[in-house]
């Protein structure tokens, strides 16, 4: 034991510092915490306080922090008393103990002054009326998480009987107690452990400290308890431990306890299953633990004994670990299949030829879980299928893949529960009695079809396939989100489709099926619910994307009435489906495929009979009441500008400016933003640097021409694009006023070695446009920008060169708050809401 003059002598030789004016706060925030009259409401003032009281005990030493400000132990004191304290600060006092002991000479400090055991003992708030709060209770288990770092509190929690109030705390009320009880039994497990192998090879369990051995008896005593609950309490302590721990001492322990756990699997119920599982796994996935202690065998003998339900978890950690024999590996899929296989077998039209799952027999347990109600097959249905969706793309997936055979248990699940499957079976009937409609399920299996479409399968396969997706999308009865997924995987699937050797257009098996499915697609664009028309414009997005310059899906898709229905639900009541629609017609514009008007005379046609898309886009733009279609309409703008649209080709700086103009009057940042990434595209193809992809990277910029510099500078002007990027540097939203510092920053790094358009002598005035700028970001806004009206490229380069943009970025940068982001001000703020400071002295935390 240490005396308190070593203590302090030691303490001295650290260093610590803490903000004068922080500790002229603290007496009077200590007796506000301990007084009943002022209560303190907010718990989060008090997590934040305990956040800056860890940075300070990391930085420095706790136990000079205590004698230098002496009503921090104070504070500890009254909490031992019994008195009318708010459990938040009881709390708050109990894990702010555990922060000070956590360093070891105060540890010594605070047990020499008998604060530890009157905060953590029987005479503390563990034997008060305070112990029936849950925050209370999380608080001690907190603080006694936190000091327990060093060889002086193991033997604290030793002697002291504290870990008989863990161990009865695993089973408490509160999950959140509950939970962290068990972790900071693993937490002491690992460290007492830690403490005695420093230096020395791994002890048998004999020899281990007093602490572990309390804890490992606790544990094998409840592994042996009928209690269901105990079970799961041991065995979620060792999933912790072995999960977080891969120290040589976990091998020892895991053969010591490796028979009662096999034990488990001998009791009817096994209690457990789902904890059992994690332990299984973690104990698997540890790299210091040696299969020789007879896992392999543990783990095989589990997913026999396991049901279908509760060996699924296994057997996909199981197929995910690297070094696993073959044979278990081939079990665990196995179990993985069995659903599948049910359902394969009971839907069986008349026996047919071996199929890759016929390895796999169908368990009567899995046949009776699936057909003992709709909610208990749905869930089994879902799970395997979202478990071998997880497996498909995975490099340690099981080989051979029975792509066939899944492609087919996916078609028949689908049919199964759209009514189309005739089952011979009694089995089959059943279960397609019980799946019918199951939106749930149909959810699953398209999912897992689409994941499917990643390989290949036979041609009749396909041909299946491509035929249930189509009569998912053609049933009325299809929900708004099994359309979807339907919608999802057919494009997962088109986009797999093999084309034909020599030739660059549609194979003819996806030509017929695309003239099958643009009528059905018509008819959803006019469905009455508009999840279905959102749903069927994206499809038609990604169409026209991965097809638009074929000459097949062309003729396919102009013969439609496809983009005359796009166009007109742009004027769709959902916002939802007008933001799709511009999506939907920017593409098909852009690939040339919009709609042709029937009427002969169109003020807006193009020479080729196609109607002008821009002033319609451009009306949504400037007068959409919501944000999703104006946001859409400027990405659509950008794409165009970038790629040389036609619309954009015949007046670029005209579609710039209106473009521009709307977008900077919008009161969406993100459309003000995508303004901005307009006129990065702009500038870039000024500049001669049409392929640009970061024309922010300042440091990487090189000079441009000074012919082409001026001319771009001219246009720039022209489109009004300097009074947009200078009023956004004032942008309420920092990431607009980002945008815009480094867009010109990158344009001042391209003018900056040419001093020709600014010759000596004939520097422009400026002060007009910086007073406009001073008014606009001194919140003028209502008098314009009048300034900056007809600005000349010499004054916006003078302007350029004037400004401090690299100190607004860097200010821009900051987080809003880091002014009064300081424990000082939190201090202050805490301290006025009780009513100790007036609101003139406290910050705006």
């Amino acid at each position: 034991m240490w005396g308190l003059t070593q203590i302090h002598l030691l303490c001295r030789t650290l260093s610590f510092d803490m903000d004068p004016e922080c500790s002229q706060l603290l007496p009077a925030l200590c007796a506000a915490l301990v007084d009943p009259r002022q209560p303190v409401t907010d718990d989060t003032c008090l997590e934040k306080l305990l956040d800056w009281f860890k940075t300070v005990t990391e930085a420095g030493s706790s136990l000079l922090l205590l004698q230098e400000n002496p009503c921090l132990v104070e504070l500890l004191l009254h909490v031992q008393k019994p008195q009318d304290l708010s459990p938040g600060v009881l709390s708050f006092s109990l894990r702010l103990a555990g922060l000070f002991a956590a360093q070891e000479s105060c540890f010594q400090y605070l047990q020499q002054g008998e604060l530890l055991p009157g905060l953590f003992g029987e005479l503390g708030p563990l034997g008060q009326a305070a112990w029936t709060a849950p925050t209370v209770r999380s608080g001690w288990v907190q603080g006694l998480r936190s000091l327990a770092r060093h060889p002086s509190a193991l033997h604290y929690l030793a002697g002291s009987g504290a870990l008989g109030t863990i161990f009865s705390l695993q089973g408490d009320p509160s999950l959140f107690v509950a939970s962290a009880a068990g972790q900071l039994l693993a937490h002491v497990l690992a460290l007492s452990m830690h403490s005695q192998a420093e230096g020395q090879p791994c002890p048998q369990a004999c020899d281990w400290p007093a602490c572990a051995q309390k804890i490992v008896g606790h544990i094998e005593e409840s592994l042996g308890s009928p209690a269901a609950p105990q079970v799961t309490q041991a065995l979620n302590v060792l999933t912790t431990t072995f999960s977080h721990c891969h120290s040589p001492w976990t091998q020892v322990l895991w053969v010591r306890l490796r028979p009662l756990v096999a034990s488990l699997l001998e009791k009817d119920p096994i209690p457990a299953a789902h904890p059992l599982v994690d332990l299984l796994l973690s104990v698997a996935r540890s790299p210091v633990l040696s299969p020789d202690g007879g896992l392999w065998e543990t783990l095989a003998q589990t997913l026999s004994c396991l049901s279908c339900t509760q060996a699924g978890p296994l057997a996909l950690g199981v197929l995910k670990l690297q070094n696993c024999p073959q044979a278990l590996r081939a079990q665990a899929f196995g179990v993985l299949l069995q659903p599948l296989v049910c359902v394969l077998k009971a839907a069986a039209e008349a026996p047919g030829p071996p199929g890759l799952l016929d390895g796999v027999m169908a368990d009567l347990a899995a046949v009776d879980a699936l057909l003992s109600s709709r909610s208990a097959c749905a869930g089994l249905l879902c799970q395997t299928l979202a478990w071998l969706e997880l497996l498909q793309p995975m490099p340690q997936r099981p080989s051979p893949w029975p792509q066939a055979a899944l492609l087919e248990a996916a078609v028949t699940v689908l049919r199964l529960c759209n009514g189309s499957a005739a089952p011979a079976s009694d089995e089959g009937a059943r279960l397609c009695a019980v799946l019918a409609g199951c939106v749930r399920v149909q959810r699953a299996a398209l999912d897992f079809l689409g994941t499917l479409s990643q390989g290949t399968g036979p041609q009749e396969l396909v041909t299946q396939v491509f035929a249930v997706l189509l009569e998912y999308l053609k049933d009325p009865d299809s929900s708004p989100t099994v359309l979807k997924k339907a919608f999802q995987a057919t494009l997962g699937w088109l986009l797999s489709s093999p084309r034909t050797p020599g030739c660059c257009d549609l194979d003819p098996h996806t030509q017929q099926f695309l003239r099958e499915l643009l009528p059905v697609l018509q008819k959803r664009l006019c469905s009455p619910c508009w999840e279905v028309r959102d749903s069927g414009l994206e499809f038609l997005t990604q169409m026209s994307l991965r097809w638009g310059g074929q000459a097949g899906f062309r003729h396919i898709l102009l013969a439609s009435e496809l983009p005359a229905l796009a166009e007109q639900l742009l004027c769709d009541p959902e916002s939802y489906v007008r933001a799709s629609a511009v999506m939907a017609v920017g593409q098909l514009s852009r690939l040339g495929l919009q709609a042709i008007p029937t009427s002969p005379e169109h003020p807006g046609e193009h020479p080729g009979g196609r109607q002008s898309l821009f002033p319609d886009l451009l009306h949504v733009l400037c007068t959409d009441s919501e944000g999703f279609p104006r946001r859409a309409a400027m990405q659509v703008f950008t794409e165009w500008l970038r790629d040389g649209h036609t619309e954009v080709a015949e007046d670029r700086e005209r579609f710039v400016a209106q473009v521009l103009q709307a977008a900077s009057q919008d009161l969406d940042w993100e459309v003000r933003a995508q303004g901005l990434e307009l006129a990065q595209v702009f500038l870039a193809q000024m500049l001669g640097q049409p392929g640009a992809h970061c024309p922010y990277a300042v440091a990487a910029s090189e000079a441009a021409p000074p012919g082409q510099l001026a001319q771009a500078l001219q246009a720039l002007c022209r489109v009004r694009l300097f009074e947009f990027a200078f009023r956004a540097l004032s942008d309420c939203d920092r990431p607009v006023a980002r945008k815009s510092c480094d867009l010109l920053l990158f344009l001042r790094a391209k003018a900056a070695p040419c001093s020709g358009l600014q010759e000596a002598g004939s520097s422009p005035d400026v002060a007009p446009v910086e007073a406009a700028l001073q008014s606009w970001w001194a919140g003028e806004q209502g008098q314009g920008l009048e300034g900056l009206e007809g600005l000349e490229p010499k004054a916006a380069l003078a302007m350029l060169r004037s400004m401090d943009l690299e100190g607004l970025r860097g200010t821009l940068a900051k987080s809003s708050d880091h002014v009064e982001k300081s424990p000082r001000s939190l201090l202050q703020d805490m301290l006025a809401a009780v009513g100790i400071l007036g609101d003139n002295e406290a910050d705006c935390y």
